[in-house]
């Protein structure tokens, strides 16, 4: 249970600190509501209401599948892959900014949806893309592979669920404060490398995913049992 919880608030963290739609709806409702420091707390409770319903769905729609050999190993080279891929992305996005200078928060405002900041939170996170594709590849890969998570575990479901809530709570609620009280960029050069590290977590998890899911069929016996 302990190791559920700690890889997927890592997991969850590295991704929070990569800039993207939710970081910038973030930042946007800090700056612009009344009370802005509250604004991530509200955005994290909408953002984390479509994932644990989205954890649901997935863990309920594969359940037939969760006994296949061949399924879990698939699931879990792709979820590897992805999580390379995304490692990389982040380093290369890294090195092509310019971090000679600070990185702005109040710069680039959301464009679309700016209401209610809980709603927002879960629509914005629908939005994304990427969110949903990591959430089918990577993301399932990690519940039902390298944690072997059935439906019918609620409480491991419930520590990985809060496990990477709390990746996006570290992330997000300070700069939510920080935003709020005046702040108005980060420290270049510890962005960049917390980002740098990041991505290399990120790469290493990946291979290792990847590779104990060949190499390591024994851990599949259980599940589902």
């Amino acid at each position: 249970m302990i190791e559920i919880f700690i890889v997927s608030f890592l997991i969850a963290l590295t991704g929070a600190l990569s800039p993207g739609p939710l970081l910038t709806f973030t930042i946007y409702k800090s700056l612009k509501q009344k009370r802005g420091y509250l604004a991530a707390i509200y955005i994290l409770l909408g953002h984390a209401t479509i994932e644990f319903a989205l954890i649901i769905a997935l863990l309920a729609g594969a359940s037939l599948f969760l006994r296949n050999i061949i399924f879990l190993t698939l699931v879990g080279v792709i979820g590897g892959l992805l999580l390379v891929i995304y490692g990389i992305l982040t380093i290369r996005g890294v090195l092509k900014t310019d971090f000679e200078k600070d990185y702005p928060l109040g710069g680039n405002m959301i464009r679309g949806y700016k209401g209610n900041s809980y709603v927002g939170g879960i629509l914005v996170s629908l939005s994304n893309p990427f969110w949903t594709f990591w959430w089918a590849g990577a993301g399932f890969s990690l519940l039902a592979v390298r944690f072997n998570i059935t439906l019918l575990m609620p409480m491991e479901i419930l520590t990985f669920f809060l496990g990477h809530e709390l990746g996006d709570v570290v992330w997000y609620l300070p700069i939510s404060i920080f935003v709020y009280f005046g702040g108005k960029s980060l420290n270049p050069k510890i962005y960049k490398y917390v980002l740098i590290i990041s991505g290399i977590f990120m790469i290493v998890f990946g291979i290792y995913h990847g590779f104990d899911t060949v190499f390591n069929p024994s851990q599949f016996e259980n599940l589902g049992a």
